[in-house]
């Protein structure tokens, strides 16, 4: 089997199982009544508007990525156990199977960081659904305290062990930051996690542009020599495929944080163990909007006495409060995340000399 076969076999198998595992998945998370609350609190304030637009997808299932998550870990451990077989038994495929996507050098960071953020998530999207709490979701600062130092381990890790220290700049080739690394490191990873996980308010709308960018970097690893990563991406984008079949409007299920936690975390990791953070932002441009959306409504309503720049905040309630229907706003937020998406491409095939020497 030649590396393109490789790649394409696991997007196809990932979909397949994913797609046959989703409908039993479902019917559990109704079983066992694990429907989403719809929050009447903003992180600043009360989020009358948001509940009026929403009220109707209470009782929804959410934590629906969490079968992502089940069917990447199964096929992993299925590849671990198929090349297992063929160095015991040899004669069994007729040689020795080349790879696992179970990898020290290529996916251990990815696949170590897809679970445990999700862990995280798994913790918010029970309290949610529980009703645990005041805020009845993991509060703000604590999760962020919880996310930063997962990422302070990797940023050290990254730093200490593998000797990264500086990333690439058009045009002017790697910049050395030194121990800067270090904060940089944990603002992407907390960053990207809370990007994606803001954006993860419309049926599809995260999981689409997730698919968009695990594609790009599927592409960018590949090209890298770095196939079982790419493998790995590949993974992502075949599971999310089928998780979108169920999860377009009306969605049968909801992402929860357990998915747009713990994708939007891996995505920074790869983006740095690939060390093409530029290619990173421009991919990833909704994501940052959503955010950045967020943070200024916060300072303004902080700020200013209470007083809004946006409707509502991340931007995509925005939209749809000005009158925007749920089905145009994600469309057209897809086809800019495919047109960037593209942009990241051809800026990474257009200058190779950035990305040498890595």
């Amino acid at each position: 089997m030649n590396d393109l076969s490789f790649l394409f076999a696991f997007l196809v198998l990932a979909f397949a199982c994913a797609f046959a595992a989703i409908p039993p998945y479902i019917a559990f998370l109704y079983r066992h009544r694990l429907g989403k609350n719809i929050r009447t609190e903003a992180l600043v304030g009360a989020a009358t508007e948001f509940h009026k637009l929403h009220k109707d997808k209470a009782g929804t299932p959410s934590m629906g990525a969490g079968v992502i998550l089940l069917v990447i870990a199964g096929l992993i451990l299925v590849s671990m156990s198929l090349q297992w077989i063929s160095v015991t038994f040899p004669d069994v495929f007729g040689g020795t199977l080349r790879f696992s996507l179970w990898n020290r050098n290529e996916t251990y960071l990815a696949i170590f960081t897809l679970f445990a953020v999700g862990a995280i998530g798994l913790v918010d999207d029970y309290l949610n659904i529980r009703g645990i709490g005041r805020t009845k979701w993991l509060p703000a600062r604590v999760k962020m305290v919880m996310l930063s130092l997962f990422a302070g381990a990797g940023a050290y890790w990254f730093y200490a062990k593998l000797g990264f220290s500086g990333v690439h700049v058009p045009f002017l080739g790697i910049v050395e930051i030194g121990y800067l690394y270090i904060p940089l490191f944990i603002l992407v990873i907390v960053s990207m996690a809370n990007a994606v996980n803001f954006t993860d308010g419309l049926d599809g709308l995260a999981g689409g542009l997730l698919l968009f960018d695990y594609a790009v970097y599927a592409f960018i690893a590949y090209d890298r020599q770095m196939l079982i990563l790419s493998a790995f991406c590949m993974l992502v984008v075949g599971t999310l495929m089928a998780f979108l079949w169920f999860n377009i409007k009306p969605a049968r299920f909801y992402m929860g944080d357990v998915g747009s936690l713990s994708l939007g975390a891996t995505l920074g990791v790869i983006a740095m163990m690939t060390d093409t953070l530029v290619i990173l932002l421009i991919i990833s441009g909704i994501f940052i909007l959503e955010i950045l959306s967020v943070i200024i409504q916060i300072t303004s309503k902080k700020l200013r006495n209470g007083k809004k720049v946006f409707r509502i905040a991340p931007y995509h309630h925005h939209l749809e409060a000005i009158g925007w229907p749920e089905e145009t706003v994600v469309m057209r937020l897809w086809l800019i995340g495919m047109v960037l998406a593209s942009v990241g491409l051809v800026v990474y095939l257009a200058f190779p000399f950035m990305w040498s020497g890595v």
